[in-house]
C-alpha cells in the first residue's frame, strides 16, 4: 500500500492502525484485571480458611497462639472484715485458644467470658478478705496470687471453642483508710532508719577495733600497748555481741512492733567511766 500523495497514510491504513492500538490496549488491561482477580480471589479463600492472606505485602504469622490481654473494666470491691472497709483489686486476664481464630473472633469470646472470669476472681478475692482487718491490703494481696498459683489456668468452652484465662491481680487499700495509717508508717519508716544507721555505727567500730588490735599485736611487747590491745579486743567482742543482739531482736520482731532503740556498747562504758 502507498501513502496518500500528501504524505499521510490512506483511510483504511489509519482505521487498521487503530484497531490493532484498540485490540493490543483491550489485551493489556484483560491480563492487568485478571491477575487483579486472581489475587483477590487467593485472599477471599484465605480469608474464609482463617488463614493470613497470601502475598509478598503479607505480614508474617505470629508463631503460637494468639493471646489478647484484657483489664477489667472498674476496679473489684470487697470487703474486710467488719465490713467497714473494703480491699479493692486490679485485674487483668490474658486470653487464648489452642484453636486458630482470627482476632476478631477471639475478641468475641472474650467479651463473652471475661464477665464470667471477673465473677470467679471476686469469690476468690472475698474468701481470703474476709478475716483480713483493711490495713492488710499486702496480705490479701499474697493470699490471692496464692491461691492463683495453684490454678493459674481456667478454661472456658462455648461449642467446638475453648479458651484459656491466666488471671492477675493486684491489692489496693481503700483511701478511707490511708489517713489514719499515715502517722503510724511514717513512724516505721523513722525507726528503721534508726536502726540501720545503729547497725552501720557498730559495724564501722567493729572493724576500726580490729584494725586497731591489728596493730597493737604489731608491738606486743610493749605492756601499754598490750593493756591497750586487751582493752580493744575486749570492745571488739562487745560490738560484735551487740550486733549480734540487734539482729536477733529485729528478727524476733517485725516492723509493725517496734523495737526499743538500745544504747551502743561503747557510749555505756564512756559513761560509766565518766562517773
Amino acid at each position: 500500500m502507498t501513502d496518500a500523495p500528501d504524505g499521510r497514510p490512506r483511510p483504511a491504513d489509519q482505521w487498521r492502525h487503530r484497531g490493532v492500538r484498540g485490540l493490543t490496549i483491550a489485551r493489556d488491561a484483560g491480563v492487568r484485571g485478571w491477575r487483579w482477580w486472581a489475587r483477590s480471589w487467593d485472599r477471599l479463600v484465605a480469608a474464609l480458611q482463617d488463614e493470613a492472606p497470601v502475598g509478598s505485602a503479607a505480614a508474617p504469622s505470629p508463631s503460637g497462639p494468639l493471646v489478647e490481654q484484657r483489664d477489667a473494666p472498674r476496679l473489684i470491691a470487697v470487703p474486710a472484715r467488719g465490713y467497714v472497709y473494703s480491699f479493692y483489686i486490679r485485674a487483668t486476664f490474658a486470653w487464648s485458644s489452642p484453636a486458630s481464630l482470627r482476632s476478631e473472633v477471639l475478641s468475641w469470646y472474650v467479651q463473652y467470658f471475661q464477665p464470667n472470669a471477673i465473677q470467679r476472681l471476686t469469690r476468690l478475692a472475698a474468701d481470703a478478705a474476709r478475716d483480713l482487718p483493711p490495713h492488710r491490703a499486702g496480705d490479701l494481696e499474697v493470699a490471692l496470687l496464692r491461691a492463683l498459683a495453684e490454678d493459674p489456668l481456667w478454661h472456658y468452652q462455648r461449642g467446638d471453642v475453648t479458651l484459656t484465662c491466666r488471671p492477675d491481680a493486684a491489692v489496693r487499700l481503700d483511701e478511707r483508710i490511708m489517713p489514719a495509717l499515715q502517722p503510724h508508717v511514717d513512724r516505721l519508716v523513722k525507726l528503721e532508719y534508726q536502726f540501720d544507721e545503729q547497725i552501720r555505727k557498730a559495724r564501722y567500730a567493729e572493724e576500726l577495733s580490729r584494725q586497731w588490735a591489728t596493730i597493737l599485736d604489731d608491738h606486743a611487747n610493749d605492756q601499754e600497748l598490750a593493756d591497750a590491745r586487751d582493752h580493744m579486743l575486749t570492745a571488739q567482742r562487745e560490738a560484735a555481741r551487740w550486733i549480734a543482739e540487734l539482729l536477733h531482736q529485729h528478727g524476733e520482731h517485725p516492723p509493725e512492733s517496734p523495737l526499743t532503740p538500745r544504747v551502743p556498747p561503747q557510749a555505756s562504758s564512756r559513761s560509766l567511766d565518766s562517773e
